[in-house]
């Protein structure tokens, strides 16, 4: 059976550290690129997704290197390229669904940036389309953030609390080494 693997927002603009401050996951960047690979052999297909941020200042801006993909994307032709200014990848320029429901294509992986938004969102809007979808939380990273009282959620909190709400809700949660064995 088919599987898509959905690659969300690799962009070089994620290294910047200054604008998003702490990141976890360092390995996240080494997971995605062994996903990518293990497609690529298997001939699966690969669809990739761009964020355009329409934001003032924002690394990922249309125009600006941050915009461009990482280099674990070197040299990966998708079959589908998805460019998007909001959250989910299913309501981008392109018409992710309509791709997918036109080959048939009802199990997704779901990998990349950041894991409590564009990956976080596109997931759920996934699963309520219907999917099986499978979400690689260690092939996915993110960054400390400001609650409202003031205090400091780190990036791992996050990722936890993430991976609650979407296993047996929206997908499973797993690892790059689950799904490549």
């Amino acid at each position: 059976m088919t599987t898509a693997l959905i690659v969300i927002d690799v962009q070089r603009g994620f290294d910047d550290a200054e604008f998003w401050g702490k990141r976890n996951n360092p390995d996240a960047e080494a997971n995605i690129r062994l996903l990518i690979e293990a497609w690529q052999r298997e001939g699966q297909p690969i669809v990739l997704v761009r964020h355009n941020s329409t934001k003032p200042g924002s690394p990922l801006r249309p125009g600006q290197e941050g915009n461009e993909f990482k280099s674990e994307l070197d040299g990966v032709i998708p079959d589908f390229l998805v460019n998007k200014s909001v959250h989910s990848a299913f309501h981008g320029e392109e018409d992710l669904h309509a791709w997918l429901q036109e080959r048939g294509i009802t199990r997704l992986v779901t990998c990349g940036i950041q894991t409590n938004r564009c990956v976080e969102t596109t997931t759920r809007v996934g699963g309520d389309l219907g999917y099986e979808i499978r979400y690689v939380l260690d092939a996915t990273f993110t960054f400390d953030e400001t609650a409202q009282d003031g205090s400091v959620v780190t990036a791992d909190e996050i990722a936890r609390v993430v991976a609650v709400n979407l296993h047996d809700n929206f997908a499973e949660v797993t690892t790059t080494r689950a799904v490549l064995t």
